[in-house]
């Protein structure tokens, strides 16, 4: 089995794997107390890609070699951050999360079809600081949504009015935190591994040709 089957595997693995727990609501914190489960479920897959990253020449190898024409395209999906301000309109979660979380990962997925398409005109666009940006922001877009969740999970009295991210913890929400954020930290933290090593002259990175 090679290193990219092995990844497709894994990855299938951690989908079913949380879709199980979220069923059975192994992602539900006790009351009163601070979404650890979800938090560890949201790091837990980020720890073993940087461990993967670092430890294995293979796996090293398939990131260095991504596409990412194809990474920044999938970042696209990012639009459906509309789906949280419809649940806060509807009242099942609070506008101090919904607004942050939302309005950042639309404007995320809005431009991902641009510079999908300006890495497709130009090699170069992959080592500029408009795409470093870009990534850095997308970043930051999902730790801002990650910690105001986790405030907003309860725990902090006020914090998040009479509505809390409670329903984040159960399916099918709980696929957000536990699945999409952690692989799209993934995709841009690729797209900066490949710009470092370009830099460094170690590696000329095939996914984005000329």
């Amino acid at each position: 089995m090679t290193v990219r089957q092995r990844t497709l595997l894994a990855l299938g693995i951690w989908f079913v794997a949380v879709a199980a727990l979220g069923t059975a609501g192994g992602f539900v914190g006790q009351p009163g107390s601070p979404p650890l489960p979800l938090l560890f479920g949201a790091t837990l897959p980020l720890a073993a890609f940087l461990a993967a990253y670092y430890g294995s020449d293979g796996f090293r190898t398939l990131v260095l070699s991504a596409d990412l024409r194809l990474l920044s395209a999938i970042q696209g999906w990012r639009v459906t951050g509309l789906g949280f301000l419809a649940l806060y309109a509807n009242g099942v979660l609070p506008g101090v999360f919904a607004w942050p979380a939302g309005l950042g990962d639309i404007a995320i997925g809005l431009t991902a079809p641009w510079v999908a398409l300006a890495l497709t005109r130009e090699r170069a666009f992959a080592g500029t600081r408009a795409f470093a940006l870009w990534n850095a922001f997308g970043i930051l877009d999902l730790l801002v949504a990650m910690s105001v969740g986790a405030l907003s999970a309860g725990f902090l009295a006020g914090f998040s009015g009479d509505l809390t991210t409670a329903p984040m913890a159960r399916m099918p929400l709980i696929l957000i935190p536990a699945c999409l954020v952690p692989l799209f930290v993934m995709l841009h933290l690729t797209a900066f591994f490949q710009a470092a090593a370009a830099r460094g002259g170690r590696y000329a990175a095939r996914a984005v040709p000329s």
